[in-house]
């Protein structure tokens, strides 16, 4: 098995239009299952994007496995896959077989290793027969199912998780979480949901931008947790902004 996934991020500040989305962070993540927490508008996934070298930071650096991907797009195809919410944002091919093997061609493999990538990884998953299965004909869960496959495939560094199991069922989650396991990989994933935390080795919790507390699983989810309980109690839907 690789090491863990080495994140270095110094003094990062995030801006859109005048707008600042995440502020002096500063944070070294060496853990292999590293989770992500906070409320609504607390610049989650802008640090995925960010940490998935998608956009540049406005100052500071994040590099991944020592690298700067906003800078080397051509390192950032073999050192992070990233999953979204949607899997419609992503899949663009009609079958699934096609689906996976697109993300081995765009790393150099000629089409028939890349179909052979293809085969080999839905034989991990158990599902050589979805090989020519139409995407179309997929519930929600197995497209992002195949979303999850297509990056596992390409064998990154690093996965980063942008909340893409949110409005799935229960047992769908459970599901593809267990499929996770398959993946020997460094984690970052962001959810709402503790549950699909647990057993992680460090968490951080944003707010408003910032780094509110990390560290180790147990102690900030303990914390956030009553944080949000808390909030919870008051009343603050009731404020308008001045």
């Amino acid at each position: 098995m690789t090491p863990p996934c080495r994140i270095e991020i110094q003094d990062l500040d995030f801006s859109v239009e005048g707008k600042q989305v995440l502020q002096s962070i500063t944070l070294t993540l060496r853990d292999r299952r590293i989770g992500i927490v906070g409320r609504n508008g607390s610049g989650k996934s802008t640090l995925a994007r960010l940490v998935a070298g998608l956009v540049a930071p406005t100052s500071g650096t994040v590099r991944v496995a020592d690298k700067d991907l906003s800078r080397d797009r051509r390192a950032a195809l073999h050192a992070v896959g990233i999953l979204f919410q949607n899997p419609e944002h992503q899949i663009i091919f009609p079958t699934v077989g096609e689906e996976i093997a697109f993300g081995l061609e765009q790393q150099g493999r000629s089409k028939a290793e890349a179909k052979t990538g293809a085969a080999d990884v839905l034989n991990r998953f158990e599902l050589g027969h979805w090989m020519d299965a139409y995407i179309n004909t997929l519930s929600q869960g197995q497209k992002h199912l195949v979303c999850l496959m297509a990056v596992v495939a390409m064998q990154p560094r690093l996965l980063v998780l942008d909340e893409p199991f949110a409005g799935l069922d229960i047992p769908t989650r459970a599901q593809l979480n267990r499929y996770l396991q398959v993946y020997e990989g460094s984690l970052l994933h962001i959810s709402h949901d503790p549950s699909d935390l647990d057993g992680y080795d460090h968490l951080v919790w944003l707010d408003q931008g910032g780094v509110q507390l990390s560290g180790p699983q147990e102690t900030v989810m303990a914390a956030y947790q009553e944080a949000m309980h808390n909030q919870g109690e008051a009343n603050d839907l009731a404020d308008l902004a001045g």
